[in-house]
């Protein structure tokens, strides 16, 4: 794909597109305007990432289905979430990345519910076989994947991008408590957080809700 053929997929403008992948204006649109060429690695890497980002870009609607199949450890019989999400990965037999509400308990930013029966995951679609899981997508970019006691699970700056965009199957209080915690431990800031760009007007008001939140805790 061309630059401009790889942002057009993604729906963005030049300013999107530039501020998506950290590369500056002037030069998206010296790419798609012939006056410059990009190296070919450079292309390549940007080909690879919104490839990517249009994979995970999926959304999920829930279904009665998820209540039913195959059954996994459940957590109400484990004493902490790193616990229990070993033993259901190993269940798997197959590479995972935990998601949403499971990568937050993993990073110790929500605790999550009593009786919690959602297990939100990247991998291979056949996973949803299983009671409770709700495979979110296929693939994810390796920069967005950190490791917690040997367990894979997508960064925060990737949870919160999710969450956004799998709003319809999350009630939020697992996002809105785990921004808080961000905001805490960084100085009362948001920095350091790059929401996408389809995602900035929501993102303000999530990190409103957390800040909110943050002041009724003190």
């Amino acid at each position: 794909m061309t630059i401009r053929e790889m942002r057009k997929s993604l729906g963005d403008t030049q300013h999107e597109f530039a501020r998506r992948y950290g590369i500056p204006f002037r030069t998206v649109q010296n790419w798609e305007s012939g006056e410059r060429v990009p190296p070919a690695y450079v292309a390549e890497m940007l080909e690879e990432k919104v490839t990517a980002d249009l994979i995970n870009r999926r959304t999920f609607e829930l279904n009665p289905s998820h209540l039913k199949g195959k059954k996994l450890p459940e957590a109400d019989e484990y004493m902490s979430a790193a616990e229990w999400l070993k033993d259901v990965s190993e269940a798997f037999g197959s590479e995972v990345v935990f998601a949403l509400d499971d990568a937050l308990m993993l990073e110790g930013r929500y605790l999550g519910r009593m009786g919690e029966q959602l297990i939100y995951l990247y991998g291979d679609d056949r996973l949803a076989k299983y009671r409770g899981v709700v495979v979110i997508g296929s693939e994810v970019n390796p920069s967005d994947v950190l490791e917690t006691r040997g367990i894979r699970h997508t960064s925060f700056n990737r949870t919160v991008n999710d969450a956004m965009a799998n709003e319809r199957i999350l009630d939020m209080q697992g996002i809105t408590e785990g921004l808080s915690e961000y905001y805490f431990t960084h100085g009362e800031s948001f920095e350091g957080l790059s929401p996408a760009p389809e995602y900035q007007e929501r993102f303000e008001r999530l990190a409103e809700d957390a800040v909110k939140y943050y002041n009724d805790e003190e």
